[in-house]
């Protein structure tokens, strides 16, 4: 099983408690060894004073080899030490020996006034030995190369006796130590995902329409981004789901009359006989589909740039050329202008005026102005397109034409979703193309001024954009 596709409670507890477990009983181990190296010392600093109690008490001044109370000494280091204690002291030729006499020695040169340990086995018992080798003062038999070999042994019987149990004293001291260490991350690895297991209840009883923010309340800092960040998700697919639902509540509201009508006329022609009045019929269930594509273009062109609110569509983002914008429309529209024998006129600067947005979307905004101008426009009217900069960071697109314009209150409301003027009551539209054009121009940080007509006496329309840095 995937480690990572358990849940995060499970994930923890694999890898911190085997991890945590693991890493303490090293350091059990490696405190138990550093503790028997301790009490060995310990031991062996005993055994080198009773060498050293020896070694003050050993006499050559008779030219022989003489020991002062050694069993006196020997006796007070047993109590002591609790073991069984051996001695010798010899000279190094094996002529003169004091104590026990087939005590080991270590099969190695001794260096003179330097302590050896060893550990060997005596009278049948394993025992823990330190011997020294020492110049004799005065020489002994008048020979200054003969030196006297000091050995202590000690029984370790009841060094390992007392070793064993300070080490099992250590060892259940540190299990209990581990097991607490244990409880505790389990029960804090518990506690800590307790957010998360409450995030998670919460979210699998909500209903499918339940978008409700997810309350942060006793998150820790850690879950807040991810809390955060469900939340900014949650909220964006309501606000998604608003506008579909209004799209939908749009669509179901504009296209029921066309259709209806068109279902009546449809019905109408059927039962007619005469051609004239059939013709007639056809030309306006014409006129009605003509006014329901329009309408159906409108409202998913104004569904496409709302939903370019919150999409990735501004990664598109570049900078646009708003003179090479108008030529492009121009040509897309000139079979209308051309039919409509409208008199256009377009100004460009000098120099190119360029914005920093999404290229179709501002030629959207564009269209749906220039388009409305041309409509609008009598047949053989004018129309009129000036680029030009207002300052160093602002430049404009104006549209003028000589159509009947538009009155204040108009002007006012314009915008408005649905909301068709005066003057284009009996004209093919749905009332959203200067809602469009208001949508995308917040995007793009500008704004859209309707004026009345200077040259041509109809409707002036200015868009005003942020120039590019670097204009």
């Amino acid at each position: 099983m995937n480690l990572f596709s358990r849940s995060l409670k499970s994930i923890l507890l694999w890898l911190l408690v085997p991890a945590l477990l693991l890493t303490m009983l090293t350091a059990l181990g490696l405190s138990n060894k550093d503790l028997r190296k301790q009490i060995t010392v310990a031991y062996d600093r005993s055994l080198v004073g009773a060498l050293n109690s020896l070694n003050h008490n050993i006499s050559t001044q008779s030219g022989g080899l003489s020991l002062e109370q050694p069993y006196t000494l020997l006796e007070f280091y047993e109590l002591t030490a609790n073991a069984n204690v051996f001695f010798k002291i010899a000279a190094d030729d094996g002529l003169s020996v004091i104590g026990n006499a087939d005590l080991p020695m270590p099969d190695m040169a001794l260096e003179s006034g330097k302590a050896y340990f060893f550990d060997t086995d005596y009278l049948g018992e394993p025992v823990r030995s330190v011997v020294m080798a020492r110049e004799a003062v005065p020489p002994l038999y008048g020979d200054n190369s003969v030196r006297i070999i000091i050995q202590v042994a000690e029984g370790i019987e009841g060094r390992e006796s007392f070793i064993n149990r300070m080490l099992w004293r250590s060892v259940w001291r540190d299990l209990l130590l581990i097991t607490v260490v244990m409880v505790i991350v389990i029960v804090g690895i518990v506690f800590a995902v307790r957010p998360l297991e409450r995030l998670r209840h919460e979210m699998r009883s909500r209903t499918i329409n339940d978008l409700r923010a997810v309350s942060t309340d006793g998150m820790p800092k850690e879950v807040m981004p991810l809390v955060n960040a469900i939340n900014v998700h949650m909220q964006r697919y309501t606000e998604q789901a608003d506008r579909q639902r209004q799209f939908l509540d749009d669509a179901s509201h504009q296209l029921k009359t066309p259709l209806s009508v068109l279902k009546m006329q449809l019905d109408y022609a059927l039962r007619e006989s005469d051609p004239q009045e059939l013709r007639e019929v056809l030309l306006s269930m014409n006129e009605g589909v003509d006014r329901a594509i329009r309408m159906t273009s409108q409202m998913l062109a104004l569904a496409r740039v709302r939903d370019s609110l919150d999409t990735q569509v501004w990664q598109q983002s570049v900078s646009v050329d708003l003179g090479e914008l108008v030529n492009g429309l121009v040509r897309d529209l000139w079979p209308v202008i051309r039919e409509r024998r409208i008199d256009l006129e377009v100004i460009r600067p000098e120099t190119p005026l360029c914005v920093l947005g999404v290229s179709w979307l501002l030629q959207e905004a564009l269209r749906n102005v220039l388009d409305n101008a041309i409509r609008y426009c009598p047949r053989d009217g004018k129309v009129a397109v000036s680029l030009d900069r207002l300052n160093a960071t602002t430049a404009q697109v104006v549209v003028e034409d000589s159509g009947p314009g538009m009155t204040e209150e108009d002007r006012q409301k314009a915008g408005t979703r649905f909301r068709r003027g005066k003057a284009g009551k009996h004209l093919p539209g749905a009332g959203l193309g200067l809602a469009i054009v208001t949508t995308i121009l917040q995007m793009h940080q500008g704004h859209m001024l309707l004026e009345p007509g200077q040259a041509l006496k109809g409707l002036r329309v200015r868009l005003v954009f942020t120039l590019s840095s670097g204009q």
